[in-house]
This record gives C-alpha cells, sequence and structure tokens, in this order.
C-alpha cells in the first residue's frame, strides 16, 4: 500500500515524448480529455492530435515537445488522483527533470495548469530558437564518472577555446555535456581516450543547460516575471541546487538559472531518498526516469503512469 510520506512523483523531460503519448488516457478517461483539451484552446492548436498521430519531427520540435511533456504529465496526475488515490492523497516531493520541473511546480500547486502552459510552450520557443545565436550541441558519455567527465570538459574548453559543461548528471555512468561544437569535438576524442562505453552525439542544435543559453535565459526572465507563483504545497526538489523549493522567490531564481545550469539528477534523486522517499512514482510519457532512479538508489521502488495500465497497477497499492 503506498505511503504518502515516503511517495515521491516526478515528471520526464525532453526525450520521453514519442508519437502516442497520453492517447490511451485520453481514451480511457473524462479527465485526461478536458485536459488535453484545454491545452488545445489554451494554444490555439490541436496538441492533441500532435501528440497522439505526430509526425514525429513536428513532435519534437521543442516548441511542442516541451508543451506535449507538460501536458501529458498533468494528465496523467489529474487522471490518478481521481480514480486511484483520491484528492487528499499528497506525497512527500515531487520533482522533474528539466522541463519537467516546471510540470512538477504545477503538480504542486505552485503555478496554474493555464499559466504553466504558456511559460512551457514561452521556454520551448526561446530554447528552439537558441541555436540561432549560440549554436552548439549536446553529448552523451556513457561509463564515466562524473569527475572523470568535469576534468574533459576542463580539458576540452582550454584545447578548443569554447564553452563546455555538464549539463545533466543522469545517474550514476550517464552524463551529458553541452557547449560549442568545438569544444563537443575535443570532448567527445577524450572521452573515447579515457574509455567511455559509448559516446552519443544528441538529436540537437542547442547546447541546453548551458552558458550557451545566456540569451534565452534572460528573455525567459521577463516571462518568469509575468507568471503568477505560490508557495508550493508538496516540496519541490530543484534541478540546479538539489534542494526544496519552498518560496515564491526561490522557484523564479530556480526557473531562471535552470537553462544555463546543471540538472542535478542524481543529488537530486539521493535527497529525496535521505529525506525518506522509497517509492517513485513517473508519470506522463514513457519510463526514462524509471531507468535513471534504479541505477542512483537500487532499493526504491518506481512505477510509471502514463497508461490505463499503469493506473490499475497503482489502483490496487493505493491507501483506504
Amino acid at each position: 500500500m503506498l505511503d504518502q510520506t515516503t511517495t515521491a512523483f516526478v515528471f520526464p523531460g525532453q526525450g520521453s515524448q514519442f508519437v502516442g503519448m497520453g492517447k490511451a488516457l485520453y481514451a480511457q478517461y473524462r479527465v485526461a480529455r478536458q485536459t488535453f483539451d484545454e491545452a488545445d484552446g489554451l494554444l490555439g492548436f490541436d496538441l492533441a492530435r500532435l501528440c497522439f498521430e505526430g509526425p514525429q519531427e513536428a513532435l519534437n520540435d521543442t516548441a511542442n515537445t516541451q508543451p506535449a511533456l507538460y501536458v501529458a504529465g498533468i494528465a496523467a496526475l489529474r487522471v490518478l488522483y481521481e480514480t486511484a488515490l483520491g484528492e487528499s492523497f499528497s506525497p512527500a516531493y515531487v520533482a522533474g527533470h528539466s522541463l519537467g520541473e516546471l510540470t512538477a511546480l504545477t503538480a504542486a500547486g505552485a503555478m496554474s495548469f493555464s499559466d504553466g502552459l504558456r511559460l512551457v510552450r514561452r521556454r520551448g520557443e526561446l530554447m528552439r530558437d537558441a541555436d540561432q545565436h549560440s549554436p552548439g550541441g549536446m553529448v552523451a558519455l556513457l561509463g564515466l564518472s562524473i569527475e572523470q567527465v568535469e576534468a574533459i570538459c576542463a580539458q576540452a574548453r582550454g584545447e578548443a577555446q569554447g564553452e563546455l559543461v555538464v549539463a545533466n548528471d543522469n545517474c550514476p555512468g550517464q552524463v551529458v555535456i553541452a557547449g560549442s561544437e568545438a569544444a563537443l569535438e575535443a570532448a567527445m576524442r577524450r572521452a573515447s581516450e579515457a574509455g567511455a562505453r559509448r559516446v552519443v552525439r544528441l538529436p540537437v542544435s542547442i547546447a541546453a543547460h548551458s552558458p550557451l543559453m545566456a540569451r534565452a535565459a534572460e528573455e525567459f526572465r521577463t516571462a518568469l516575471e509575468a507568471t503568477p507563483f505560490y508557495p508550493p504545497r508538496i516540496p519541490v526538489i530543484g534541478n540546479t541546487q538539489a534542494t526544496p523549493l519552498t518560496t515564491v522567490e526561490a522557484i523564479r531564481h530556480e526557473l531562471s538559472n535552470q537553462l544555463t545550469a546543471r540538472v542535478r539528477w542524481t543529488e537530486s534523486v539521493q535527497a529525496m531518498v535521505a529525506a525518506g522517499v522509497r517509492t517513485f512514482i513517473e508519470l506522463g510519457s514513457q519510463d526514462v526516469l524509471k531507468g535513471l532512479i534504479r541505477r542512483i538508489a537500487r532499493d526504491v521502488t518506481v512505477q510509471v503512469v502514463d497508461s490505463p495500465d499503469g493506473i490499475e497497477a497503482l489502483s490496487s497499492a493505493a491507501p483506504s
């Protein structure tokens, strides 16, 4: 049986999207249909059809991917509350990976669904357009420690005279770096020489969570100032410090820095586990976070809610 004092809700970021996301929940649950329909009206285009039918290329456009993941996460959350857990269930923590942090903030009551959707759409547009001003890229390095990757970044920056940083500390042995093309090329070569199990160039033309996003981050601050926020009802573990965001000021500071700062996902999960979390529920689209969490904390339970099957699995564990 789920214990709300030892449960955390987590929400995925980019890379979890797929054509068909949310479709089964939409077909079976009224509240999921209402959520997607509300989003379509707010955005002024058929996001639901894009999620359910594609094409994949359009869904992968960052300006579409981010609202798609946000809406899928909130739809899954609303279905979960209405069918399995009940409105009184309050997890000990919520957290989200990169874009998923905004979904988590909405889940915690720190902003409304509609305000969050507008903010997410703007975030996606600014990140999509960032490559026009500060082109770069991202590379996943598998099989190296965070310390090894940090050293490689320092060496590559010096060699190429370009920006390069750790963008995502996803889990032990999986680190994503972001920066300029020349620095990335140098880092990829050095990572292979250092014994990386895999060096994978990600299919993006931006250097998210790096100094190359500074212009987008500055424009995003304007959107943040125009967005109403509220103190969260549930502690939200922030990406950049892996500590709880408890005030409106902390939330705005976190989100304004997040585009240029490291996603500390390993530390975020470790912080929740240290605080007593034993069950993680991943809401929205696929099970990317499940794999990362199981590598960070092998003795926890992770359940995925992105389909009716996930809802049914949790119904039997819901508190009576």
